[in-house]
């Protein structure tokens, strides 16, 4: 199995997506009621979290690498 590097990033974005999904299944399933516009800050939230969090982790990475050689 080859390896590859954690991204974090990814990983947030991907929660958030997985999280706005299941919000609308729930409504979609007759659990709640939800408003069209309550996963957008959702969305918007994690993406931008996602965001800085892979600056950083780019950040981290790059810094990490110049001290090593």
């Amino acid at each position: 199995m080859p390896h590859h590097e954690f991204q974090p990033g990814r990983l947030l974005a991907g929660f958030f997506i997985v999280l706005a999904a299941g919000i609308y299944a729930g409504d979609a399933g007759g659990l709640w009621d939800t408003p069209w516009f309550v996963v957008i800050p959702v969305v918007t939230g994690g993406l931008c979290l996602a965001g800085a969090v892979g600056s950083m982790t780019g950040l981290i990475r790059r810094r990490k690498g110049r001290t090593a050689s």
